[in-house]
């Protein structure tokens, strides 16, 4: 039950930055939890990949790269959704960035309501 309630508000957090920047599109309410969940997909299966294979670098930017990484992970999921668009790079690294914030916020009021 909290697992898809992440993805709903990882679906809500998409469509509130879909809105605020201007080189993001999502077609709508389901585009944005296809989103989600093939976010959460690439994350769990892709991103410990590129991890490791990565680590010399991360641990010479000080883990900065994951920064890099994350944005890769939004251009591939781009590249698998038709309702999911993203227009450059620089854009996906600022979503991404973004993303994160709003995710940690809101799954913060999520885990401090079933204490």
């Amino acid at each position: 039950m909290k697992f898809i309630l992440r993805l709903l508000l990882t679906a809500l957090a998409v469509v509130l930055l879909a809105k605020l920047l201007p080189g993001i599109t999502v077609t709508g309410y389901l585009s944005a939890i296809i989103v989600a969940v093939v976010l959460a997909l690439l994350k769990l299966i892709v991103r410990p990949v590129l991890v490791i294979l990565t680590l010399p670098i991360t641990v010479l930017t000080l883990g900065l790269f994951l920064l890099i990484i994350n944005a890769v992970i939004i251009l591939l999921a781009d590249a698998f959704i038709d309702g999911f668009a993203v227009s450059g790079f620089w854009i996906a690294l600022v979503f991404s960035i973004l993303l994160s914030i709003i995710q940690s916020i809101l799954f913060s009021v999520l885990d401090t309501d079933n204490d």
